[in-house]
């Protein structure tokens, strides 16, 4: 009997990918009608596998869960699943965290620049008829300038090489880091406010966690230089929306580039949308036509290590997998 894969939501031209992988085991995908709790349970209740993007796997679905054995995210972080759930009924858990490595810390240098350089703004002044390079003063140089990363995993430590490249110097906090990883960086390690009082530049990293939710509030932007910005693209709890707004209206920090918030999409009024010191681009950090296809890939060749009967790669639960031992 073929193995079942249900696939909770999707944001691929197609499943290819996956499908062309999870053939190797005669597994059938299907894909939810709709991303919510009911479609998606109507064909992963039986289901071996769950393939999901962004669709929220809460505790109560998966304890309806009949013959499950993994559940694999498209994506780096899993703050969408119910972890502790899913390894109470000995399913693993995983992730792909080495799919879009290049395109984040890409993104990310993208932002700085233009929010730096103030591109956005200078263009649509242009576009508009207005050819007034004093509009962009002041502009710092990068050269010089310091930059600080919060959370120090795989994707900040490629932009690492790419802001040196601009002359920056690169300051990191991740209390889970080892000092000789900085070393190897060529990074000094901080602590927060340290990281927050001398920085030029922040960009954060760190992934969701109930000690991150919200690391970047009010008082986290008074001890920010004046003419400091702040750049996310990991998620977006992790900056509390209104705080920034407040920082910006009061001048506590000189603008942010952002391409997570905390409602994706955020509504048409939302506080931080029409100022000219924010970019926002829609969660688009980690895009390319390459990295979609290792992300379609990697998720699936995690589903088919675990159904026929390996370990995965990059279980987030491991206690799960120890249980069924």
């Amino acid at each position: 009997m073929a193995f079942k894969v249900a696939v909770a939501d999707s944001v691929f031209p197609n499943l290819d990918p996956a499908r062309e992988v999870l053939s190797r085991v005669g597994a059938q995908l299907e894909l939810a009608s709709a991303a919510t709790p009911e479609a998606i349970m109507a064909i992963a209740k039986d289901a071996d596998a769950i393939l999901v993007t962004y669709a929220k796997i809460t505790g109560e679905m998966i304890r309806d869960l009949k013959k499950c054995r993994i559940i694999s995210r498209f994506g780096i972080g899993v703050d969408n699943v119910d972890i502790a759930e899913a390894t109470k009924k000995n399913i693993v858990v995983t992730k792909v965290p080495d799919y879009c490595i290049d395109e984040v810390s890409d993104h990310t240098m993208a932002l700085l620049l233009a929010a730096v350089r103030k591109i956005p703004m200078i263009s649509k002044q242009v576009h508009s008829g207005t050819w007034k390079m004093p509009n962009v003063v002041p502009i710092k140089r990068l050269r010089g300038s310091t930059l600080g990363l919060v959370g120090f995993g795989r994707i900040p430590q490629l932009v690492v090489p790419k802001a040196k490249a601009f002359g920056m110097k690169v300051l990191a906090y991740d209390p889970f880091v080892p000092k000789d990883v900085f070393l190897a960086a060529g990074v000094e390690g901080v602590d927060f406010d340290t990281l927050l009082k001398t920085s030029d530049y922040v960009s954060i990293h760190s992934p969701l966690v109930p000690e991150t939710k919200n690391l970047f509030n009010a008082d986290a932007f008074r001890k920010m230089k004046k003419t400091a910005y702040v750049v996310n693209t990991a998620r977006g709890p992790i900056i509390d929306e209104d705080a920034l707004a407040e920082a910006l209206d009061a001048g506590e920090i000189a603008g942010a580039a952002l391409d997570v918030m905390v409602t994706e999409p955020p509504g048409a009024t939302h506080k931080l949308f029409g100022r000219e010191n924010v970019i926002i681009t829609p969660h688009t950090s980690f895009y390319s036509d390459e990295a979609l296809v290792d992300l379609q890939t990697k998720a699936a060749q995690e589903v088919v290590a675990v159904l026929s009967g390996q370990a995965p790669r990059n279980p987030v639960n491991p206690d799960a997998l120890a249980a069924k031992k």
